[in-house]
């Protein structure tokens, strides 16, 4: 270009390289020189990697370290190209595994915050990916243990009915005993857990997330394709709709690059597969439990009815959704577990009445405080006044009030309340006295009310029936002393 008369600020734009560059080609001639730069210094390949370990790998440091102490002035993007080039640090890229039928699935797990009706919690999502058909099983959980990851396999091996001989899995202390990597050992558990089903755990590398990237693509599609648009209303509501999205739609959609269809790959790559014996029981936890005097085992924090009258020690036997009551080898009753978030409540609804509650169960007085707080704003200020600091004692002090209300018209438990507040009356029998004292003044008593004959069939009745009948002599005397 130049030898055509071309000017330097042309040939500077038409090749994008600076003035001073194409005027030193220039003045060579045009010539490459093939000399090694005078001031080039590069260090001996075995003092980096010995500076490499040194150093655990920080670069900046063993740039200074070649300054001070070897004397080597070099560039610090020349030293990191360096390390690249020798490849510290730098892990080996995951080994390509072809998609051959029958050969290995892969389970993985992940954390999500979803809303479930009204709140937004976290969840663990878990998934099983045939690498070849691409099948999928998806479900959530509040918390994830061994136990759940055996449940989790069980249902969905127990869903496709067979079983890759391998199934590749993280580092994950759930089925790992020690080690990494190749060199993992599974828990002799999970390993004759995985036995049963006719497969084995096998752990990737550490930080080869990749190995088993069907699986980490399957929970980017999780993200992108089934949480957006979506409403769950429970847990259970989750599982459904999760169910449903993996098993049916996922499972008959074409993929967008290979137009594969995971069901018709999963049918011809069963042939391929070991197939699972259908009657295998169900993973299960033994919690060794004692029947209280009512008849009642309690159990992830609710209660369990017993109508056999059985007594004595019994062991509970916890599956994914159910558990089961023996007592010795004799099985006494089965009950689906309570959706999850129940707690203190007593099963099965549809038992017959029984008068007692079952020993220990928390006997709360929220129903009792929303009452009282309805009555009047000075009600609800005299019980702040009062639960401050309470402790223990709150729902004591609340049944206690609550009861008082029940006996007294509205006007003067009203009344009993302020003069209780406005002298700092904290003691809840105190304020019996206090409604003596009123009621000598003006012998307001609460209005008799319409009788209802048909009263025992109520059942409020039948569930208060076995409460304490107030003591009412008190006022009877007060009354009997007002006509004296």
């Amino acid at each position: 270009m130049h030898k055509n008369g071309m000017k330097i600020r042309k040939i500077t734009k038409a090749v994008g390289i600076s003035r001073n560059t194409v005027r030193d080609i220039l003045a060579d001639g045009g010539e490459l020189s093939l000399a090694p730069r005078a001031d080039k210094i590069m260090p001996d390949d075995a003092v980096l990697a010995d500076l490499y370990k040194q150093c655990s790998g920080w670069k900046e440091r063993m740039w200074e370290k070649l300054q001070d102490e070897h004397g080597v002035e070099i560039g610090y993007s020349t030293l990191t190209r360096k390390v690249r080039e020798l490849g510290l640090g730098q892990k080996p890229r995951a080994a390509k595994v072809d998609d051959e039928p029958g050969v290995e699935m892969q389970q993985d797990t992940s954390p999500y915050r979803v809303k479930i009706g009204s709140a937004t919690v976290g969840v663990i999502g878990c998934s099983i990916y045939y690498r070849y058909s691409k099948q999928r099983y998806l479900k959530f959980y509040r918390a994830f243990n061994r136990f759940r990851m055996k449940c989790f396999f069980h249902e969905a091996l127990m869903h496709f009915g067979h079983a890759a001989p391998t199934c590749i899995i993280d580092n994950t202390n759930l089925a790992v005993h020690h080690g990494t990597g190749p060199n993992a050992v599974m828990h002799p558990e999970m390993a004759a857990f995985a036995k049963r089903y006719g497969f084995q755990f096998q752990a990737h590398n550490l930080g080869h997330s990749d190995r088993k990237a069907g699986e980490e693509r399957s929970f980017w599609t999780v993200e992108t394709n089934f949480f957006p648009g979506r409403q769950f209303s429970t847990l259970e509501d989750l599982n459904t709709q999760a169910y449903h999205w993996a098993t049916e739609i996922q499972a008959n959609k074409a993929r967008a690059k290979s137009g594969l269809i995971p069901a018709k790959a999963f049918e011809h790559e069963k042939a391929f597969l070991n197939k699972v014996i259908s009657e295998l029981p169900a993973p299960y936890l033994p919690h060794d439990r004692t029947i209280d005097q009512y008849g009642f085992v309690a159990f992830a924090s609710n209660f369990f009815w017993l109508p056999s009258g059985a007594r004595g020690d019994v062991k509970v036997l916890e599956y994914a959704s159910e558990i089961k009551i023996f007592q010795g080898r004799r099985l006494l009753v089965t009950y689906p577990l309570p959706p999850d978030g129940t707690r203190n409540q007593i099963f099965p609804k549809d038992r017959p009445h029984i008068h007692y509650q079952p020993r220990g169960r928390d006997d709360r007085s929220l129903e009792e405080e929303k009452a009282l707080r309805g009555v009047s704003p000075g009600v609800s200020a005299y019980l702040d006044f009062i639960l401050k600091g309470t402790g223990a004692l709150r729902h004591r002090h609340l049944r206690e009030l609550h009861s008082l209300y029940r006996r007294l018209s509205p006007s003067l438990f009203e009344r009993v309340v302020e003069r209780a507040h406005r002298y700092k009356v904290d003691d809840v029998r105190a304020l019996d006295e206090i409604a003596r004292l009123l009621a000598r003044d003006d012998a307001e008593f609460i209005a008799d009310a319409p009788f209802d004959a048909g009263y025992e069939d109520r059942e409020q009745y039948r569930e208060g029936r076995v409460t304490d009948v107030p003591d009412l002599s008190g006022y009877e005397q007060l009354l009997e002393d007002s006509d004296g």
